[in-house]
């Protein structure tokens, strides 16, 4: 198995940084390849603008047209290029983050917002039907992701009747709409609670 683990939490020595030390142990020790995107350690610049692009700053940016511009003449930036040849050559994406506002960090957001661009992760056809490719059928069709995610609250408030919400539907942007809307099919989520009294 080759895995992209994809973490997002400011502090390594936070529960989330042991969860990824010991994960990636676990996959050396089970013979698995693995690369990281630690994007707080990367210092991971998560704002879209016309420098990924090469596009000129003095005509309007639509981003849709321009990244997939950029894309296929191979003009991404350097970074956003890096990111994309590690998820291509990942056959499994471990997305790990802290649950803060009931969502992802905004680092890791911007992360898919710079990376899954039009012509790399979605926008393709379908030569025989003409149809858009999506949801289960896009560019990354073969892969698989899992979400681990931290939260500050009991197990239980996480569940259907919870308080917080069903940990699945808070997940639902990420896990139907961005990774199974690009073909990446999903695994149940990993919730680690943390709950602390003060």
């Amino acid at each position: 198995m080759k895995v992209l683990w994809l973490f997002a939490h400011p502090d390594q020595r936070s529960l989330s940084g042991a969860l990824k030390t010991e994960g990636l142990r676990t996959l050396d020790a089970q013979g698995h390849q693995h690369r990281v995107s630690d994007l707080y350690a990367m210092k991971w610049n998560p704002v879209v603008d016309a420098a990924d692009y090469g596009h000129d700053p003095a005509d309007r940016l639509l981003v849709g047209a321009a990244s997939e511009r950029a894309y296929a003449r191979g003009r991404l930036s350097p970074d956003i290029d890096a990111e994309q040849q590690k998820l291509t050559w990942a056959d499994t994406l471990i997305v790990q983050f802290p649950l803060w506002w009931y969502g992802m960090p905004a680092i890791l957001k911007g992360w898919f917002d710079r990376v899954f661009v039009k012509g790399f992760a979605f926008g393709l056809t379908d030569p025989a039907t003409g149809r858009p490719r999506r949801y289960g059928d896009g560019r990354l069709t073969g892969k698989r992701a899992m979400v681990i995610t931290t939260a500050g609250a009991r197990a239980a408030t996480l569940g259907p009747r919870g308080v917080n919400g069903d940990l699945n539907d808070l997940l639902f942007p990420l896990q139907h709409g961005t990774l199974w809307y690009t073909g990446i099919s999903v695994v149940p989520p990993l919730l680690i609670p943390v709950y602390q009294r003060v």
